[in-house]
């Protein structure tokens, strides 16, 4: 049991059913985190330790332990110091936007053992906290419109609650997620999804995913080639309001 947890609950006069209404949440969720490892999503932490009084480490210090790979730590350094991410996908939803149902689904086809799916998973939603924070990244996604087509043949439910999540993220002022539509044809976005970071001194690191393992770009030629991409990829995309409603409707199409 997550005994700091429930005496935060029983001193503010908190229950799981008053924490579900105010989290939005079913009361069975917000039973739960209660137990052992059983931790809310970023966004819900925020708001349960606001509620409560307290501070988020306080209720689950557990949060603080680095889940993510050894090759992947210096760019989730990287991450966490910038003020803004432009991010480009064509296969899979970017990581911070993830549900954890669809991050187990893309994770469980890697040849991975269930541990460390479990791991990875974890560290994707501890990664978005920077999504929900007093003073949130700011975040610029573009994705390639498969990206809400491709189907996850054993995972049906997993797609329509993935996008519903999307849609909820992109109406958020701090985030924008635009959609490139199928008449964009072949486009330099192809090649390879990225990310671009700022950081508070106005500098830029990049961030590749490869088969492997990640690579963080520091160099000024690559950096310029890649802000260069992006701008050609954004270019492309549809308005922040037609993206919204691609997703919506793709969303209608998940059973």
């Amino acid at each position: 049991m997550n005994q700091a947890l429930q005496a935060a609950m029983t001193e503010a006069g908190e229950t799981a059913e008053s924490l579900a209404a105010q989290t939005g949440v079913d009361p069975k969720t917000a039973a739960r985190w209660i137990s052992p490892g059983r931790v809310p999503q970023p966004r819900r932490r925020v708001a349960v330790a606001a509620i409560l009084g307290r501070d988020i480490n306080d209720l689950w210090p557990d949060v603080l332990k680095r889940r993510e790979p050894q090759w992947l730590r210096k760019w989730v350094d990287w991450e966490r110091e910038a003020v803004a991410l432009r991010w480009f996908e064509h296969a899979w939803v970017p990581g911070l936007l993830q549900t954890e149902a669809y991050a187990r689904a893309t994770l469980a086809h890697n040849l991975l053992a269930p541990g460390e799916i479990e791991e990875r998973v974890a560290s994707r939603s501890e990664r978005s906290a920077i999504l929900f924070s007093i003073k949130p990244v700011q975040l610029v996604a573009v994705i390639d419109v498969m990206v809400l087509r491709r189907p996850m043949k054993s995972h049906p439910a997993a797609m329509k609650e993935q996008l519903a999540h999307l849609a909820e993220m992109a109406e958020l002022p701090h985030i924008q997620i635009l959609v490139v539509g199928e008449d964009a044809g072949l486009y330099p976005g192809l090649q390879g999804g990225f990310i671009l970071g700022t950081l508070g001194d106005g500098s830029v690191v990049a961030h590749l995913d490869h088969q492997v393992r990640a690579q963080v770009v520091d160099q000024a030629e690559d950096l310029v080639n890649l802000q260069q991409t992006w701008e050609a990829i954004r270019g492309e995309a549809f308005s922040r309001k037609q993206s919204l409603s691609l997703i919506k409707e793709a969303a209608q199409t998940w059973t």
